[in-house]
């Protein structure tokens, strides 16, 4: 932990405040009320706080993007300063951030704390994707322009898309993008074996289950370009040339024109979040765009300050939020404390435990941010 006094972006603190309030303080009590509330337009509003299950895009399927577009945002901000220094210090730095953020990732999701070395996943997690991408993009950022930056985002995007369509593996690839065929599947289970999450021994076999779809090997190479996306956006947003009227303007005609790019480009390669196809990259990076836009103008450029400071008790600890709500569980004391209240709430009970659990992890969040502490990875 270290004592936050660098002036920062603070529409980026609140809209990374707003990504992790709905990820560890709303969606428990969203889906716990679900068990309650059986209604139909509950049911509809449910969709808002589900991933799509394979092709398409709903809300709560922007959070991990979002996430990592605006660890890229951040870059311009914090590594400008070093671009003229040597810079093998700062790459030491680069290289501890990483490696935390995948050691977070393993304790997090991937059974490290279960001790139990045949539950251990190696690549599994959001904090591991941000890890890849801000690893290649600190380092391009630090050693090349923006231009140079532009031209290898998109022909990221090119060899995924080339990759995927026209190389064939054990059946797995060729253009064929669905859940069991498609290669970043194949090469995921190839290359990790046991070690790909939710993987199995059976009778010594390695057995993965139908249910998880997720990939990571092929799809680093877009992670990269998500969180470059995000540098781009910092780049907009750092540069003094340009007015504040100018950059919510870029932000806002920059996020419309990826949104639509990705959507015509859908209508070859899908738009499929669990294997990060590159026409979700720029749907994705597209509202990521959009929502900087709307944050930065109310926050930053009209100087709307007022009943943010909650959103900022989650932005500027965001690590911290995450694994709280990833790795501790604070059901015990909320049932030690509240299970009286089960007899009168019934179905409603387990939405009480949920905002219990949820007002714990704000609480221990506020008091760091009270105190001016805030984890630095």
């Amino acid at each position: 932990m270290e004592k936050q006094n660098l002036q920062r972006l603070e529409s980026l603190d609140v809209l990374r405040g707003f990504d992790l309030f709905f990820l560890v303080g709303l969606e428990s009590i969203i889906h716990a009320l679900h068990g309650a509330i059986k209604t139909p337009w509950y049911d509809a509003l449910m969709w808002n706080f589900d991933h799509v299950q394979w092709q398409g895009f709903s809300p709560w399927d922007l959070i991990m993007p979002l996430f990592m577009f605006m660890a890229g945002v951040a870059m311009p901000f914090a590594l400008s300063k070093y671009q003229t220094a040597n810079k093998s210090v700062l790459y030491k730095r680069i290289l501890k951030r990483v490696v935390l953020l995948w050691i977070f990732g393993m304790i997090s999701q991937g059974n490290l704390l279960g001790l139990d070395p045949d539950r251990i996943f190696i690549f599994s997690n959001t904090l591991q994707s941000i890890a890849v991408g801000y690893l290649f993009s600190a380092l391009l950022f630090l050693n090349t322009g923006i231009k140079t930056q532009i031209g290898i985002a998109v022909s990221l995007l090119l060899v995924y898309w080339g990759v995927m369509e026209f190389i064939t593996i054990d059946g797995y690839g060729g253009g064929d993008y669905s859940p069991d065929h498609n290669l970043a599947e194949g090469v995921d289970r190839m290359v990790f074996g046991r070690f790909r999450d939710a993987s199995q021994i059976v009778n010594g076999e390695v057995v993965f289950p139908d249910w998880y779809r997720y990939t990571w090997v092929i799809s680093s190479l877009n992670f990269i370009v998500t969180v470059l996306s995000g540098v781009f956006a910092g780049h907009i947003l750092k540069n003094d040339r340009f007015s504040q009227n100018m950059k919510t303007m870029l932000l806002f005609s920059i996020g419309a024109a990826l949104v639509l790019a990705g959507w015509i480009w859908d209508l070859q390669m899908p738009v499929v979040k669990k294997i990060w196809t590159s026409s979700m990259v720029l749907v994705s990076s597209g509202y990521c765009f959009l929502l900087m836009g709307i944050f930065y103008y109310w926050i930053d450029f009209k100087g709307h300050r007022k009943n943010i400071t909650w959103l900022k008790v989650y932005g500027m600890n965001s690590i911290v939020a995450y694994m709280l709500a990833m790795v501790v569980y604070f059901g015990s004391i909320s049932n030690s404390l509240l299970h009286g209240f089960e007899q009168y709430l019934g179905a409603y009970f387990p939405a009480l435990i949920a905002l219990s659990n949820s007002a714990i992890i704000f609480f221990i969040l506020w008091r760091l941010y009270k105190m001016n502490l805030f984890l630095r990875v």
